[in-house]
């Protein structure tokens, strides 16, 4: 039996890059009130807010270079890594921590790339494959293939009510997104370039992608494949890192290697219509809060998109700029040198960022007057202690 323990955006570390003391993977659970870490010699279990680590589990032989979690509950999915991995890199293990032993394996002819979980699937990314398991009894329901896909992208809704897969397609730049409910796929021809990171809103409606370049973020219907917003995190390239939509798609927040969270507003009219694009009704107050958030902000050269033909109007001009922006302290001017994934926290207007520096934050923004967030605390989450754990002041 599963016991409850707490969407997952994820970096593991690429091969011979350093990271803060043995650090391979860090990864939020689903809901994102939890993050995991694998490490050389085994996995930790954090609570996001108030941050706290709440679990830890040391191995005498090897690494652990992915820790899946499943909401809160004590089912982890764990594949080996580093230098002396714990299993082998081509195996999933389905863990219980309550028996403290493996209750599950898939095997496989390749290195297994990512692991997703929701309460009825288990999703396996390979590099040019995607598996899909049934969680009870561990039965393959699907399979896939996909262009070349070395970082294993993939995103799974965790809504009970859908269920959603998003993958990259069989071209470069394309997106498979399978609708299981209705038993079909829709195909997206998201990027010219090479798709780098996507992410799906909790109940799969939504779908939010970008390329390799970095520039641009889009934003799509995963039912219809019809484009929604076009995003722009800056005007040179970068490696977008995570993407991150909250609990009723009404902001977007994305990561990058620049060392700098975006924050963009995804209401359906800008400001005034106090509800997102597919968002439940919300409390009246929050309505009220939402009326008067920010719009993203545009080109000062927008102004031209009404005198030149569509044709001659560049996308740069007309591209909407994030609203708010949280700047890592200290992030080193090399490219890549950080590797960053970043969160809505459980209050309002709250992000987590998490390094693989082995540095927490939690910042706050404005939604009306936009512009830098405000770090309220931060945390060596590798070296937990009271002294490590401070707020901001």
């Amino acid at each position: 039996r599963i016991r409850r323990r707490g969407r997952a955006f994820s970096w593991r570390r690429p091969p011979g890059m350093a990271a803060s003391q043995g650090l391979l993977y860090v990864g939020f659970n689903q809901d994102h009130g939890c993050f995991a870490c694998g490490t050389d010699s085994g996995f930790r279990i954090y609570n996001c807010d108030p941050f706290k680590q709440t679990f830890r589990r040391d191995f005498l032989n090897g690494g652990i270079g992915i820790v899946e979690m499943l909401f809160r509950c004590n089912i982890l999915a764990l594949v080996g890594g580093g230098s002396n991995p714990r299993y082998p890199p081509n195996k999933v293990m389905i863990w219980d921590d309550h028996q403290n032993r493996c209750i599950g394996e898939l095997s496989f002819r390749s290195e297994v790339k990512a692991v997703k979980l929701r309460r009825d699937r288990v999703v396996v990314m390979l590099e040019y494959k995607v598996y899909v398991y049934n969680f009870a009894d561990l039965r393959l329901m699907h399979h896939f293939e996909t262009i070349s896909n070395p970082k294993g992208l993939c995103a799974l809704s965790p809504s009970s009510n859908t269920c959603v897969l998003a993958c990259p397609g069989l071209q470069k730049g394309h997106l498979r997104v399978e609708l299981f409910d209705i038993r079909r796929p829709t195909l997206i021809a998201a990027h010219e370039s090479t798709l780098s990171c996507l992410a799906l809103n909790l109940d799969g409606t939504r779908l939010a992608t970008a390329s390799e370049r970095g520039t641009l973020i889009r934003v799509w219907d995963s039912h219809s494949g019809q484009a929604l917003h076009e995003l722009r995190r800056g005007a040179e390239a970068a490696e977008i890192q995570s993407i991150a939509f909250n609990f009723d798609s009404s902001w977007l927040a994305v990561s990058s290697d620049h060392g700098t969270v975006h924050v963009f507003s995804l209401f359906a009219n800008g400001p005034g219509t106090g509800r997102a694009e597919g968002a439940q009704p919300k409390p009246r107050e929050e309505e009220a809060e939402d009326a008067s958030a920010a719009e993203n902000t545009k080109s000062s050269w927008s102004f031209l998109s009404n005198v030149l033909p569509q044709s001659l109007t560049p996308k740069y001009i007309t591209s909407q700029w994030s609203v708010a922006q949280f700047h890592t302290p200290g992030h080193p001017t090399v490219p890549n040198a950080t590797k960053t994934i970043c969160a809505f926290g459980s209050e309002r207007h709250t992000l987590i960022v998490i390094s693989n520096d082995g540095l927490f934050y939690k910042c706050s923004f404005d939604p009306v007057r936009g512009g830098e967030c405000r770090r309220e605390s931060f945390a060596r989450f590798l070296q937990v202690d009271d002294d490590d754990y401070r707020a901001a002041e």
